[in-house]
This record gives structure tokens, sequence and C-alpha cells, in this order.
């Protein structure tokens, strides 16, 4: 794929995102591996008013090119493609039910067998760290070791995938699954799997959506 056509579904995610509920206005940011660097959305434009032109090329010291200054996240981008090789785009989002769980500081825990699509058996939750700093982007990488998803205190969910679509589709399973844990809450506190189904279902998602060898 080439820059332009990446930039286009950079936005396309960012705009699907918005389109889904995750996002508002300005909020959150998608990023793209791009050759020595990446690709990500802009500091403070609104998906509707974005364009492909406007999506900012930032390189792995942070000096980026364009007319738009890159999201205020771009550190935690940066540290990601930097300390994990597989990933090829990030989500970022401050969708409603995975930041009501960001907000009580909590987990995600084996309540549900599909917390295992996140790499463990728990999402963890980030400490709060002011936005844009080098401090949020280090409890980030620290909550996502040996995961491709975590929450971020007081501020919403971030998760990365292979490329855009699958990061897309975990943003979607993250919010899907934290309003499953936040609704049984309003119940009680639910049990959780034990650790050893949770081992033995983290097997079976290393073949999870592989097409069959033949």
């Amino acid at each position: 794929m080439n820059e332009s056509e990446l930039r286009r579904r950079v936005l396309d995610t960012a705009r699907a995102l918005a389109e889904a509920g995750l996002n508002k206005g300005s909020a959150g940011n998608v990023s793209a591996r791009c050759g020595e660097g990446f690709l990500v959305t802009p500091s403070g434009l609104a998906y509707e008013k974005t364009r492909a032109s406007d999506i900012v090329p930032v390189a792995m010291d942070g000096a980026f090119a364009g007319r738009r200054a890159p999201s205020s996240e771009w550190r935690f981008h940066r540290d990601i493609y930097a300390a994990r090789p597989e990933a090829g785009a990030v989500v970022h989002a401050h969708s409603p039910f995975a930041t009501a769980l960001a907000c009580l500081e909590r987990d995600i825990p084996a309540f549900h067998y599909m917390i295992a699509r996140f790499g463990g058996a728990t999402v963890r939750c980030a400490p709060y760290a002011t936005f844009g700093t080098q401090a949020l982007s280090d409890h980030a990488l620290a909550a996502l070791a040996g995961r491709n998803a975590c929450l971020l205190g007081h501020h919403g969910m971030l998760v990365f995938g292979a490329d855009l679509d699958r990061a897309l589709d975990l943003a979607m399973e993250l919010e899907t699954l934290s309003e499953q844990y936040w609704r049984a809450l309003q119940i009680g506190e639910p049990s959780t799997l034990p650790e050893d189904e949770m081992a033995l279902v983290l097997e079976k998602f290393k073949t999870y959506g592989k097409q069959a060898s033949r």
C-alpha cells in the first residue's frame, strides 16, 4: 500500500470509530506504520473535517512534516511501533464504556473468555498521566506488556493490531466487552474464569482467525 492510500485508510478508520460511537469530535487518534515512521491523525481536527492530506507523517524521533501538527498522543504511537514489531496500526478511543472503566482505574478481568483476544487473562488499566506526555506513553507500554490492548486511567482505551482493519476490530471488541463488564457490575461483581481455563483459551487463540494449513 502506498502512502497516499495509507493516508486514506487511516482517515477511514478514524471515521469508522466516530460512526460507531467510539469517538466524538476530535477525540482519540489513529496511526499506521509507514516506512521508517508512521502516519497519524492530526491534532484537534474533527474527523468529518479531516482530509487525507491532513494525515501527518511522523518520524521515530518525533519530527513531522506537513501543514498539520500530529496528534498530541504521537508519543505512545511512536513507542508502540518501536517496542512492538508486530504492531502495524494503533487506535486510541475515548469510547463510553471503556472510558467509564478507565475512570474507575479498573482492570478488566477474565469475566468472559474473549478477554484472551487481547493477549492475556486481563486487560490492564494503566495509571493516569497527563495526555501527550512521555509518562503516559511509559505507563501505556507497561500495561501493554504481553497484550495488544489496555485502558488508560481516566482517559480511554488503546489497542494495536497488525494492520488498520485488525486494530479497528480490536477496538470494537474491547468496547463491547467493556460494556458487558459494566452491565454485569450493575448487578454485582461477576465471577471470573480460572487460570487453567484462561491458559487453555489463550492457547486456542494462537490459531484464532488463521487459515488452516494444507
